[in-house]
């Protein structure tokens, strides 16, 4: 398929993210723009609302009974713990 050129204006640290990513990533800044936009049409994953990842850690809070391994209030100690 031919390639034709898209014009965007961004703010100079985004594009430097952008590029630093993409180098990461072994690709461009150009091949990254057009897997977001070919990823917007069509229908969601079959049944699929999270990532991957997401999905593998979902549940991994429950014990075995389904019950909340943590409470509220065992965050908040653990936030006054870490902050003060």
């Amino acid at each position: 398929m031919k390639r034709e050129k898209l014009t965007l204006r961004l703010e100079r640290d985004l594009i430097e993210k952008a590029k630093r990513v993409a180098r990461e990533r072994e690709t461009s800044v150009s091949g990254m723009v057009a897997g977001f936009f070919d990823n917007l049409e069509g229908p969601p994953s079959r049944g699929r609302r999270h990532g991957p990842i997401t999905g593998r850690l979902r549940g991994s809070l429950k014990p075995g009974g389904g019950e909340p391994q943590a409470d509220i209030a065992d965050y908040l100690r653990h936030l006054e713990e870490k902050h003060g």
